[in-house]
């Protein structure tokens, strides 16, 4: 396993081979030179390109996990930072810091 995801089907079941790598899910060979890392692009619920230092807006209520809060929808939200995992948006909400999955903002 290489830890670099396949550039055709993205999974990271990969073989290494002296000169390539190879998917063991779809097959798909490639050069081992050729294997930059591939850089993660988070999209917005429309289809825009977060990236840091972005402000988006929320596009739906969100509850607030062990709370009775509600983030409410218009929140508009500065300074987002894209990082990895299932919450793809770090921020400050009212100086608390949250986790947003993409697909409930939109870039503003």
């Amino acid at each position: 396993m290489s830890g670099q995801p396949c550039p055709v089907c993205t999974m990271e079941d990969v073989l290494t081979h002296a000169d390539r790598w190879e998917c063991a899910t779809c097959g798909h060979e490639w050069p081992r030179e050729a294997a930059a890392p591939v850089a993660r692009v988070v999209k917005d619920a429309h289809g825009q390109v977060l990236a840091d230092g972005d402000t988006v807006v929320l596009i739906k209520d969100l509850k607030l996990r062990g709370s009775s809060e509600v983030l409410k929808q218009g929140t508009k939200v500065k300074g987002i930072r894209i990082v990895d995992g299932d919450h793809e948006i770090d921020c400050r909400i009212d100086g608390s810091a949250m986790a947003l999955k993409a697909e409930f903002v939109k870039k503003g």
